[in-house]
Order: structure tokens, then C-alpha cells, then sequence
């Protein structure tokens, strides 16, 4: 199995290395990842510029072929398997993104969009994402849900979207399948004005409030109980 890698965190991030080391037992393994940040990029492509790309000589798992890219996500989805791979990929994973990608954050998502990317050039695509704070959870679940999950291919237009709760080891209750994405908000933003400019200008910026409220069955309210959500998302026109 040919197996292409991105996120939206950087190639130095910790979350694609991890995904990385588990994804090699399944296949041969290529990561083409932005230089650095790039979340909330959503499905957003260069068009007008050029995009270069560059050898990773230091990426610290053997074996993987690790490039990294001055574009977005969905652009790393693009040249890697256009360009960058001899051969088209089977499987491209997006993440393990530094925080959850459930409800309305889906939609600003680049760790999602690198997957909806994915879907639009016809391969099957898994995102995934955890809590920002504690691990233990996805490092032990993430290779029997990447077995389970390789081998369940979904319609065009379609992706797998995985999250892991920020929860120790102990306290995780297990995986739920087929959760359906919330309708709420993770987090209900504001904009707070922080300088007056010359002209009449003004400044703001974000300021977003935790809401941990959440439908039943759906992703947000798997997580928020300590469970591992495992959805199907579709892009849009789908």
C-alpha cells in the first residue's frame, strides 16, 4: 500500500511523525507536509504562485520519503501525489492535528480540507486529530483503527474523520463508529478591538469561548465523554 501523508502543522510537527511511525507497518509511506503552520487553512489551493518543495533530510522515522512544501495542505495533497510520488497513492492521511476537528470547526479545518483534497483526486482519505494535551489514548488506539479503517475504502466525496479525547489512558471508554458531525460550535467566536488606526481604522482580534455542549451521537459529544469518535464527513456538493 502506498500511503501519502499531510497535516496542517508543519512538518516538524509531532502529530505527523507520530502518524508516520504507525503508518509505516501498513505500507510504504511518503509525507509531504507544509514548512510550517497552516491550520484553518480549510481546502484552499495555490493558484497564483509558484509551489516549491524540498527534501526533508532529517524527518526522524527510516524508511519514510519526507518532503516538505511552501503551500497549503490540499497543495501538499496535490504536487505530493501528482508530483512528488512515482506512482499515485492508495491512502492519504491528514494529521494527527494539534486539537479536535469536530462540529463547525470541520468547515475551517485544513486537516480536513488536505482529506476532502484527497477524495476530490479519487483517493480514500482519513483525518485525524486529538486533544492538545494528553496523548496516551490516540498512540494506543491509532494503528487498530488505521487497520480497520485502510481496508473500508469510502464513496468519492467522502472521508473518515478520527478524533482522540484529551483524557489519560485510563479514563478513554473505548471507540465510537458512525458519529455524525455536530451542528454546534466548538467554540462561539467574538472579536475584541485591541487598537484604533490612523484613519479611522480599527484592529480587532478573535477571541473564542469554550461551548461543551453537544448533540447526542454525534463527534463533539463522543469526545467530550472521553470516547474515540470515528465519522464519515462529506464535502461539499456531496
Amino acid at each position: 500500500m502506498k500511503i501519502l501523508i499531510t497535516n496542517d502543522d508543519g512538518i516538524e510537527a509531532d502529530g505527523i511523525i507520530r502518524l508516520a511511525r504507525a503508518a509505516k507497518e501498513f505500507g510504504e509511506v511518503w509525507v509531504v507536509a507544509p514548512e510550517s503552520q497552516r491550520s484553518a487553512a480549510s481546502h484552499s489551493i495555490s493558484l497564483h504562485n509558484e509551489i516549491d518543495v524540498y527534501p526533508c533530510i532529517d524527518f526522524p522515522i527510516d524508511g519514510v520519503h519526507a518532503f516538505f512544501c511552501s503551500g497549503t495542505p490540499g497543495d501538499c495533497v496535490r504536487v505530493g501525489s501528482l508530483s512528488v510520488m512515482p506512482d499515485k497513492p492508495d491512502v492519504v492521511l491528514s494529521g494527527i492535528n494539534f486539537g479536535f476537528n469536530v462540529a463547525s470547526d470541520i468547515q475551517y479545518s485544513a486537516t480536513a480540507g488536505a482529506a476532502f483534497e484527497a477524495t476530490f483526486q479519487g483517493y480514500h482519505a482519513i483525518a485525524f486529530s486529538e486533544g492538545c494535551h494528553c496523548h496516551e489514548v490516540t498512540d494506543k488506539y491509532i494503528k487498530e483503527i488505521l487497520k480497520k479503517l485502510l481496508n473500508e475504502p469510502l464513496q468519492p466525496g467522502y472521508i473518515h474523520n478520527v478524533n482522540f479525547p484529551d483524557c489519560p489512558l485510563g479514563d478513554c471508554k473505548g471507540i465510537l463508529y458512525d458519529r455524525k458531525v455536530s451542528r454546534g460550535m466548538f467554540y462561539k467566536d467574538h472579536y475584541n478591538l485591541v487598537e484604533e488606526l490612523d484613519d479611522g481604522g480599527k484592529r480587532y482580534m478573535v477571541e473564542g469561548v469554550y461551548i461543551p455542549e453537544a448533540e447526542a451521537g454525534t463527534d463533539f459529544e463522543a469526545i467530550l465523554n472521553n470516547y474515540i469518535s470515528v465519522g464519515v464527513v462529506n464535502n461539499v456538493g456531496y
